[in-house]
């Protein structure tokens, strides 16, 4: 298959081509691993380097991957579109000051060069839309990919968004979507007439395995003898990131050695405690990341009960389950039915008394999760792959751009 990815460029405090991080970026680059040629534009929201890029896949899954800048004119990188070749090329382009105007243009270009069998639409409201616009215009089917509840975005609630949002899934041949509770939702409220599959969050397996604590707690200049508590990831308060910092405050007193480590993207909760034993790490690369989920005694995934909280598949869940560290989650959507058989792995969002009790709790009896499979990007990518492949075989045309 030939498949053509839209999509915007930072998501998830991440950027697509710099950071080569996350669902969107894995899943087209797990497509392309498995021999189809995936074409990819990425709208910028902020100013970044513009032009073409190349993402060598040939060692996908478990190695280093590299995105390299090919050219800077949107000119320069078509050759690339018309090359069979195991990889990822994206177009990267940004919004302002120009970018909104020129985007269609560059879109119908890249698409006539490539010449797609089916798009991918990923990443908010906007780009469902488009991608609805696209294949209205050429006869491509579309397949929307939901890894939020894009509703509770900002963006979508602007006049006359969120009605042109679902009518476009309404459109679309299939839809992917991170979470069980997002798939019940979209089926019960927008009127889908194709189908919805489930498509969760993985890991990378290069990176996210047991490792030696005390050697963990060495390489990031943690307290070696310490009880450790803590989380990476959104640090804000539309995680409920303010509970985790309650709840350490109230175990603080009777549990001397216990430490709370964080690290990750934040808004100013943070900056509203202060004590010796808060540690703040900064923000870790990827790479870093697994050593402090390694490092901890228990890691605590925060959620609020809201439709992102309902909806959302907080990777960090997966990841932390990988690297063999007891995890205490909010109880809150598919993390609710996936640990309903183990209550004391759970509290209420918002429950500042209920967490610190689950903290101490597995402190004291700690056990990592050991039988749930936590799947990696690559298993989800061979679902997607057949999701694709359904949306094109049963397409009444599959026309080539002019």
């Amino acid at each position: 298959m030939r498949v053509l990815v839209l999509s915007k460029r930072q998501y998830t405090g991440k950027d697509l081509l710099d950071d080569r991080y996350g669902r969107l970026y894995e899943i087209p680059a797990g497509l392309a691993s498995r021999g189809h040629a995936v074409v990819g534009v990425a709208l910028s929201y902020r100013r970044r380097n513009e032009g073409w890029y190349r993402d060598d896949t040939s060692q996908y899954p478990g190695s280093v991957r590299s995105a390299d800048r090919v050219a800077d004119g949107f000119a320069g990188g078509t050759e690339l579109l018309s090359v069979d070749q195991l990889g990822v090329v994206w177009l990267g382009l940004n919004a302002l000051p120009w970018g909104i105007w020129r985007y269609p243009q560059q879109l119908a270009r890249t698409a006539i060069g490539f010449q797609p069998d089916i798009v991918w639409a990923c990443s908010d409201a906007f780009h469902a839309i488009i991608g609805a616009l696209f294949s209205r215009a050429t006869g491509v089917p579309l397949v929307i990919d939901l890894y939020d509840d894009f509703e509770s975005f900002a963006a979508t609630r602007l006049l006359g968004v969120g009605p042109a949002f679902r009518a476009a899934c309404r459109r679309a041949a299939c839809l992917t979507v991170v979470s069980q509770t997002l798939r019940d939702h979209v089926v019960a409220t927008y009127g889908i007439r194709g189908t919805v599959t489930v498509i969760g969050n993985g890991i990378r397996r290069d990176l996210f395995y047991p490792r030696d604590c005390q050697q963990a707690r060495a390489n990031l200049g943690l307290p070696l003898d310490a009880r450790l508590v803590g989380t990476a990831g959104a640090i804000s308060a539309d995680r409920d990131i303010a509970t985790l910092f309650d709840a350490f405050l109230a175990l603080a007193d009777s549990h001397p050695a216990l430490h709370l480590v964080f690290a990750g993207p934040r808004d100013d909760t943070p900056a509203r405690y202060s004590h010796p034993r808060i540690i703040d790490l900064g923000l870790l690369p990827l790479e870093r990341v697994p050593e402090l989920l390694s490092a901890l005694d228990v890691a605590v995934v925060c959620n609020q009960d809201s439709a992102f909280g309902r909806h959302c598949f907080p990777l960090k869940f997966y990841e932390i389950i990988a690297c063999g560290t007891p995890v205490v989650a909010a109880c809150i959507g598919d993390i609710a039915t996936i640990l309903a058989a183990e209550p004391k792995r759970l509290y209420r969002p918002g429950d500042t008394a209920g967490l610190a009790r689950r903290i101490a709790e597995q402190m004291d009896t700690p056990r990592p999760i050991n039988e749930l499979v936590v799947p990696a990007w690559d298993d989800w990518s061979a679902i997607v792959e057949r999701v694709l492949a359904t949306a094109v075989a049963g397409a009444s045309s599959m026309p080539r751009l002019q």
